[in-house]
C-alpha cells in the first residue's frame, strides 16, 4: 500500500444538491444508491459550494485553487477553439500531485479551452469553419500540458462527439456513448493500478446529467421521472462502478474518493415538471444553475476515506471546490506551490470533525452573468437585485426601485426569501468591505498580495457594465455549456 493516498475526484455536470436522495430525503425522488452508499461509508458536506454557478469557472477553481473571475473570464463560459484559460506557468493540482510522485489522469470534460491544430500545417482550426474539430486535430495546450499524464474525453457539450486521447482527436462518436465510455475507462484505469505502488490522482469529469440529456437505452424509463431522472440514475451507476472497482482492487482503504458537482441543476432538466412530480432538484434551496442564490452553487459533496473519515457522518462546515488543491497539499504535508492557491483552504480537518482553520474571511460566489455574492457564517450578501442568472426574477425583471442588493441570514432563512439588505446596513458594509479586499488583494487567503489578470473587476454588475478598458465579459456567456 502506498504511503500517499490515492485521490479520485468525480465531478458531475449540473447535478443538483437535491438530486442525491440521501441529501434530500423528503423531496428526492430519483434513486441514487451509489451516492447514498458512499455517504453511508463517509461524510456528506451540507454546505459545500462550487466557485461559480456555471461550468468553466468552477473547473478553473478546482484545477488552480483560484477564482476564475481573477482572469479575463468575467461571466459565462468558454466555448473552445481558443488558448487555454489556465496559463502555462500556473500550477495546477494535477501538476502538483505529479511532482509529488502521483500518476495523474483525467477522464471526461475539460471546458477550460484549448486549441485544435491542423496536424500537417500546425495552423489552428476555427470554430467558424468546424462545428466539431476534425479527427487527427492536435491539441497543444490541453490537460496533458497542464499536469496530467493522460486524458480521454472531450472539451464541452457542443463538441462531445469529438473524442480526445491525450493531445489528439481520435474519433467522432455519438454523444450518447460518452458516459458509458467514461465509466468503462475509469474502471479500466483503476483495474490497471492494482498492485501498483505509485499513488494516483483520477479526475473523472463526467458529462452527466448535463445536456444533451441522453440516458443509454438500458437506462431509459428506470426513474419514472423522464430522461433527466434516468440520466441521474446512470450517473449514479458510474459512481457505484468506480466505488466497486476501488474495493475489488483492494484500493478503497487508501483512497480519498470525492463525488460532487460543478454547479446546480439546469433548467433544461425540466425543473418545474420534476417538482410537480415531487422531486426538488435544489432541495430546500432557492434557484438553480446560473443563479447567485444557493441553488446555483450549493452542491452535493460526499467524501469517503476509510480510517480517516468516520462512516455515516455529516459536516455543516462551509467549503468550496477550489479547496481541493490546498487539501491535497495538506494531506501530503507539503506547502502549496508559489503562485498558486490564492483562494484555496484545506478542508482536511473537517474529515476528523475539527474546525477548518481558514485565513479566508468568507467564500465568494459568482453567477453566470458575473454577479457576486459574499458568504461569511450565516450571512450572505448578493450584489444583485434578482437571481443574477436564469431563474425569475432575473435582473431585467426586477423593478428599478428594488434594493440594489440582497442580504440573507441563512441560519433563519435558508430559502433566501427575506431580504435584509436595507435593514442591516452594518452587515452589508462589513461583507462588502471584505469582498472588495479579497478582490483587490488578488487573493482571499493570507499571504503576499497577488495580481489579478485584469486591471479592473466590476462588483456591481447591475449598476454598471464594464467598459472596453475594464474586465471584458466572456464571449461564451450562453445558456448551454
Amino acid at each position: 500500500m502506498s504511503a500517499s493516498p490515492n485521490i479520485v475526484f468525480l465531478l458531475c455536470d449540473d447535478l443538483g444538491y437535491g438530486d442525491v436522495q440521501s441529501l434530500n430525503p423528503a423531496h428526492g425522488k430519483i434513486a441514487t444508491p451509489g451516492m447514498d452508499r458512499l455517504a453511508s461509508q463517509g461524510m456528506a458536506f451540507t454546505d459545500a459550494h462550487s466557485p461559480s454557478a456555471v461550468c468553466t469557472p468552477s473547473r478553473y477553481g478546482v484545477m488552480t485553487g483560484r477564482y476564475s473571475w481573477r482572469t479575463s473570464l468575467q461571466a459565462g463560459v468558454v466555448v473552445g477553439f481558443a488558448p487555454s484559460l489556465i496559463a502555462a506557468d500556473r500550477p495546477t493540482v494535477a501538476g502538483f500531485l505529479k511532482e509529488q510522485g502521483y500518476q495523474t489522469a483525467i477522464l471526461g470534460k475539460w471546458h477550460l479551452d484549448f486549441q485544435y491544430l491542423d496536424p500537417k500545417t500546425g495552423e489552428a482550426y476555427s470554430a467558424k469553419d468546424y462545428s466539431i474539430p476534425p479527427v487527427g486535430a492536435k491539441i497543444p495546450d490541453g490537460p496533458v500540458s497542464r499536469g496530467f499524464d493522460s486524458y480521454v474525453g472531450f472539451h464541452h457539450a457542443r463538441n462531445m462527439e469529438a473524442v480526445i486521447e491525450n493531445d489528439t482527436v481520435v474519433e467522432h462518436d455519438e454523444a450518447v456513448n460518452m458516459l458509458p465510455r467514461l465509466r468503462r475507462k475509469a474502471v479500466e484505469f483503476l483495474d490497471s493500478r492494482r498492485d501498483q505502488k505509485q499513488p494516483f490522482f483520477l479526475y473523472l469529469a463526467v458529462n452527466s446529467p448535463h445536456t444533451p440529456i441522453l440516458p443509454s437505452p438500458e437506462w431509459k424509463g428506470r426513474s419514472g421521472l423522464g430522461d433527466y431522472g434516468d440520466f441521474v440514475m446512470q450517473t449514479d451507476d458510474t459512481v457505484a462502478a468506480v466505488s466497486d472497482a476501488l474495493e475489488r482492487n483492494g484500493m478503497a482503504e487508501n483512497t480519498l474518493f470525492i463525488v460532487t458537482s460543478d454547479n446546480g441543476c439546469s433548467k433544461e432538466a425540466g425543473i418545474e415538471k420534476l417538482a410537480a412530480q415531487g422531486h426538488f432538484v435544489s432541495a430546500q434551496f432557492r434557484g438553480s444553475k446560473a443563479d447567485i442564490w444557493d441553488g446555483g452553487h450549493r452542491v452535493p459533496f460526499i467524501a469517503r476515506w476509510p480510517g480517516q473519515i468516520p462512516a455515516g457522518t455529516t459536516s455543516s462546515q462551509l467549503i468550496c471546490l477550489l479547496d481541493l488543491f490546498a487539501t491535497a497539499a495538506d494531506i501530503l504535508g507539503q506547502p502549496t506551490p508559489a503562485g498558486s492557491c490564492e483562494d484555496s483552504v484545506s478542508f482536511l480537518p473537517a474529515f476528523h470533525g475539527r474546525p477548518v482553520v481558514s485565513t479566508r474571511n468568507g467564500v465568494i460566489h459568482h453567477s453566470v452573468s458575473g454577479h457576486f455574492a459574499y458568504r461569511q457564517g450565516p450571512w450572505k450578501l448578493c450584489l444583485a437585485k434578482g437571481s443574477g442568472g436564469w431563474s425569475s426574477p432575473t435582473e431585467a425583471q426586477m423593478p428599478e426601485d428594488a434594493p440594489k442588493g440582497q442580504l440573507y441570514n441563512l441560519a433563519d432563512d435558508i430559502g433566501e426569501t427575506h431580504n435584509l439588505f436595507e435593514s442591516k446596513p452594518e452587515i452589508v458594509n462589513q461583507l462588502l468591505g471584505l469582498l472588495k479586499s479579497d478582490v483587490e488583494r488578488g487573493r482571499s487567503t493570507a499571504g503576499p498580495h497577488a495580481v489579478n489578470d485584469v486591471d479592473k473587476i466590476v462588483l456591481w454588475k447591475s449598476e454598471k457594465r464594464p467598459s472596453q478598458k475594464e474586465a471584458p465579459a466572456s464571449q461564451g456567456a450562453k445558456r448551454s455549456d
